[in-house]
């Protein structure tokens, strides 16, 4: 319950939520072969009107309190499952050529462990969240927040030019209350729950970035309107991956000046680890078979030159030939219609042997 372990225990109960809808998951299956691109997001970009908010709050798993802020908040379940969506879609992009591809099957059971598949989870769920908050204040699908609050920028004024700032600020604040912050176990496992859920949201306010837009006669900049704008999410996950290829393991270690317990991990520069570093406990499985943490990798497809030996995991790969189709010989005939010929390629699929 959120009574013992606040924040991490609550923000399990929105990664719950990411396997309470896995019947949408083939719906956001990513191969890897396809450019980056974010599906249009299943949800309504408008408030629920009249009572609809109450009920998709009832169906979420979420505590007493949080529920509470739910129906006050007409906007917030709807953001809650943009969030949800937006960890699920980088997650799997992030993974997709790695034994651990993010798979809903056996993350109950992740959860429960310090692997460092454990720590990205936290990450970027808390940083999709604070990402989805900031978002929603900005188009305004929330009540009970607007525009970031950059000196010099009116709301009216931000509106009127198109220029409203994702609000980081009160995202932020929100998602701290939301999440019931309090003060720090000193269970080591919820200390390191609670640095790896702050990690995704250092990740977010990095990439809040400053952009301005020119006002003036032929182009001029006699004005210039400047507001907080939050990277693409893409960008946060990336990092977040990257954090978690570097990841410190930590332990336990009391502190002979306050007799507290803190983490300690490898020194490097002076210090053992930095508070952007996500931190685990334990070494992780090898992912290759089924297991109660994932599905194993057999049939799962990959590219012969790159991810074949290390996604396989020395079984082997079979070979198969597949049709496709494609556009092919396109042209733009006048004045703004292409027409394209559809054309058949054959071309090698390798998936991984199960023995």
């Amino acid at each position: 319950m959120c009574s013992r372990l606040p924040r991490t225990a609550c923000l399990l109960r929105l990664i719950e939520l990411c396997i309470l809808l896995s019947h949408t998951a083939a719906y956001f299956g990513l191969t890897g072969r396809e450019p980056l691109v974010f599906l249009p997001a299943p949800f309504s970009n408008e408030p629920p009107t009249g009572k609809a908010h109450l009920k998709q709050c009832e169906q979420m798993t979420l505590t007493r309190r949080q529920k509470r802020m739910c129906r006050r908040e007409p906007g917030l379940a709807e953001t809650l499952r943009e969030s949800v969506r937006l960890s699920l879609l980088e997650c799997r992009y992030q993974f997709r050529n790695e034994r651990w591809n993010c798979s809903l099957d056996g993350r109950g059971s992740l959860l429960k462990r310090g692997f460092k598949e454990t720590a990205f989870l936290l990450a970027v769920s808390s940083a999709a969240l604070s990402h989805a908050l900031a978002k929603a204040c900005s188009s305004g699908r929330m009540e009970r927040c607007t525009c970031d609050d950059s000196p010099g920028i009116q709301h009216r004024e931000a509106w009127q030019w198109g220029v409203c700032g994702d609000n980081l600020k009160y995202s932020t604040k929100f998602l701290k209350k939301f999440l019931g912050q309090k003060r720090v176990s000193k269970d080591l496992r919820a200390q390191i729950d609670s640095h790896n859920i702050n990690v995704g949201i250092r990740a977010v306010k990095s990439g809040l970035k400053t952009t301005c837009k020119c006002h003036g006669v032929s182009g001029s900049c006699a004005v210039r309107t400047c507001w907080k704008q939050l990277s693409p999410f893409h960008d946060t996950g990336r990092l977040l991956k990257f954090r978690y290829d570097t990841a410190v393991r930590v332990l336990s270690v009391t502190n002979e000046a306050t007799g507290e317990t803190e983490l300690a991990g490898p020194r490097r520069h002076g210090q053992s680890h930095r508070s952007t570093d996500l931190v685990f406990l334990e070494d992780s499985p090898s992912f290759c078979r089924p297991s109660r943490y994932s599905p194993g990798t057999a049939g799962r497809s990959c590219a012969k030159d790159t991810s074949c030996q290390s996604l396989c995991c020395g079984r082997g790969y079979n070979t198969a030939m597949h049709l496709t189709t494609l556009s092919c010989h396109c042209q733009v005939r006048w004045c703004c219609h292409v027409e394209c010929q559809t054309c058949v390629r054959e071309e090698e699929v390798y998936t991984c042997k199960n023995t």
